[in-house]
């Protein structure tokens, strides 16, 4: 299974969370499942950070190549979509992550109840 990680389900995954899912923490550390973070958490939680909305540590590039994730840019195709999705989630971020998990064929986790509403893969973190 290929999995996206919605921004708070990678902190919660950075420091080890237990308000994680036991099934979301396992399928994170399956060697055999790949996992992505998009551009749009990095930017997400930049933007938080520089207002002073959110504490993490300066070396988060480090810390997802340490955990072996992978990177998943944004493309033309993504923001398309994200802008055409149904008006039910209004956070352009999760929009994004949504639009790229059925693009690319992921499996979103979250906890975010909105999400559901969409018709894409979820895990429930």
């Amino acid at each position: 299974m290929n999995l996206l990680l919605d921004t708070h389900v990678l902190i919660w995954a950075l420091e080890n969370n237990p308000t994680l899912s036991n099934d979301a923490r396992d399928a994170i550390i399956d060697g055999s499942n790949m996992v992505f973070i998009s551009s749009a958490s990095v930017w997400e939680i930049s933007i938080k950070k520089a207002m002073g909305r959110l504490e993490i540590p300066g070396n988060l590039d480090e810390e997802i190549k340490l955990h072996r994730f992978t990177h998943l840019a944004m493309n033309f195709e993504h923001a398309q979509l994200a802008g055409e999705l149904p008006a039910i989630h209004k956070d352009p971020f999760d929009r994004m992550l949504i639009a790229q998990a059925i693009i690319e064929k992921l499996t979103l986790v979250t906890r975010d109840n909105m999400i559901p509403k969409y018709e894409v893969s979820l895990l429930k973190a």
